[in-house]
């Protein structure tokens, strides 16, 4: 960390891991704009003088547009952008519906492209570089039978295509494009799911805490030298069967 005080944006923050990646950046002395549909009415953040709370759809044009407003306004910079935000169910590939995919669209691309456009265009004028970091997931590398999921790894898939690819656009600008990719993380998601099974759905028959997302990101956001990667947090289930 430098002495100028960073601002970074984490999306889908208000519970489980935009939460936990929120409390990791205030711990390190970032300012943060917190966003979700409902960031104001999280039990697991307050909004303080170094974090902003704001509501919204990050999908529309117009949510993103009140955040990057609200960061410079408040903060007076955007340094980092965490795509945090996403929604993720399983069906059979035949019963995804042309309403699941816009729902998808919406919120795991979209959710991404125009903060992250907002994010760069200022970055771009504070010429001081800047880092995005996604999350994504083991499932794009390493599909799971019986976990139908192919419509969300569009997505999903998508996101490492465009980050590396953006990546290589913005290089010399010194504006990093990463991704973090859990496996199976303890979090509201899988509350109700056995945690025996959900053991076997890595090699190393464990389950990632939200922290252990969070400190990833950290890295990512502040590894100068790193750009264009995903790093896989999740027990090594992306490496293949076991």
């Amino acid at each position: 960390m430098t002495s100028k005080q960073k601002t970074v944006i984490v999306t889908g923050a208000s519970q489980g891991i935009g939460a936990g990646v929120v409390q990791a950046f205030l711990a390190r002395g970032y300012n943060v704009v917190g966003t979700s549909r409902s960031a104001t009415n999280s039990k697991e953040l307050s909004a303080s003088d170094h974090l902003a709370l704001i509501d919204g759809d990050i999908g529309q044009f117009e949510t993103a547009q009140k955040v990057a407003e609200l960061a410079i306004k408040k903060f007076g910079s955007i340094d980092a952008v965490v795509a945090n935000a996403g929604i993720f169910f399983a069906k059979p590939f035949t019963d995804y519906t042309a309403d699941d995919f816009k729902a998808l669209v919406s919120t795991n691309l979209e959710g991404f492209i125009y903060i992250t456009q907002l994010a760069v265009k200022q970055m771009l004028a504070q010429k001081s570089g800047g880092s995005i970091v996604c999350i994504t997931t083991s499932l794009v590398e390493n599909p799971i039978a019986g976990v139908s999921v192919s419509l969300p790894m569009i997505t999903k898939g998508g996101l490492e295509a465009g980050l590396r690819n953006l990546a290589s656009e913005y290089a010399k600008e010194q504006i990093r494009f990463n991704s973090v990719a859990p496996g199976i993380v303890d979090t509201p998601l899988h509350v109700n799911d056995p945690k025996d099974f959900l053991k076997t759905l890595s090699p190393m028959g464990t389950i990632a805490t939200v922290e252990d997302i969070a400190s990833a990101v950290i890295y990512l956001t502040e590894a100068s030298q790193v750009t264009g990667e995903v790093l896989h947090v999740d027990g090594g289930a992306h490496s293949g069967k076991w």
